[in-house]
């Protein structure tokens, strides 16, 4: 069994700092095996927001793995944009673009997302897929989650929600490779789905999990809130946890359950 917090959308810059606290005093409390951070760390991709945000990061649990989003890449200053897109995210968050994690119980692959062009939406590449289903492929019979800034699925309210490019793509060859959880962030907006329903060729269930803003002030209709997952091979427990009067609590629980090649959402 391993327990995982999965927190996005910090945005540094823009954020508040009564919540980051009430964050970082959860997290500890929860104790979890690895923190997941799905990007958008800043919210303009300047110096001092990156630095805000190592900061925060330095008073986590570890280890952690993160991933950037489109806010990490300069939005105004063009020649940085296109040059060095990801500069400053690799000098002050991290050097890997698509990380990796795991243990004896857990295989999680990062993977970058954000580009200058589009900037707002998202792309997976040809060459990320290849070398991301060879890394499932030698991870073995462990539980295998892959994190990306932008979303598979919309939310169930979400029509015309861009999806991260080339899903319909990814999805077969995610599945394939036994992959078990997709988490995202991008929308501030919290959800869990499973991918056949959208990708109805799917043979194999996916869950996908996305994350609402932890601690920006650039709410959606939601409060604060990040997610605890306690995983094991045969059963997913999705705890969300939302800001309310000055701490995190239980908002609510989903549990889902391996029925051959497929997770099945269980009764409580």
């Amino acid at each position: 069994m391993r327990k995982v917090a999965h927190i996005s959308d910090l945005h540094f810059g823009a954020h508040l700092p009564a919540v980051a606290e009430a964050l970082r005093v959860d997290l500890h409390a929860f104790d979890p095996a690895l923190v997941i951070a799905s990007g958008d760390f800043t919210q303009r991709a300047r110096s001092s927001q990156f630095e805000q945000a190592r900061d925060f990061l330095s008073r986590l649990p570890r280890p952690q793995l993160v991933v950037p989003g489109n806010h990490d890449i300069p939005l105004y200053d063009f020649t940085r944009r296109f040059l060095s897109p990801l500069g400053r995210y690799r000098r002050y968050i991290s050097s890997e673009d698509d990380p990796v994690f795991r243990d004896d119980e857990l295989f999680v692959a990062g993977l970058n997302t954000a580009r200058s062009l589009t900037w707002k939406n998202g792309r997976i590449s040809h060459q990320q897929l290849k070398k991301l289903q060879q890394r499932l492929q030698d991870a073995g019979p462990r539980l295998k989650l892959v994190v990306t800034h932008h979303p598979f699925i919309p939310p169930p309210d979400g029509a015309g929600i861009a999806l991260v490019g080339r899903a319909s793509h990814a999805i077969p060859i995610l599945a394939s490779s036994g992959v078990d959880l997709l988490l995202a962030g991008h929308l501030h907006h919290g959800y869990v789905g499973d991918t056949r329903a959208h990708y109805p060729s799917s043979d194999r269930g996916i869950i996908a999990v996305q994350a609402g803003t932890a601690i920006s002030r650039r709410v959606r209709h939601e409060p604060n809130a990040y997610n605890q997952l306690t995983l094991q091979l045969d059963s997913v427990e999705i705890e969300t946890r939302v800001y309310r009067d000055g701490a995190f609590t239980r908002l609510s629980v989903l549990i889902f359950k391996r029925i051959e090649q497929l997770w099945v959402r269980s009764e409580q």
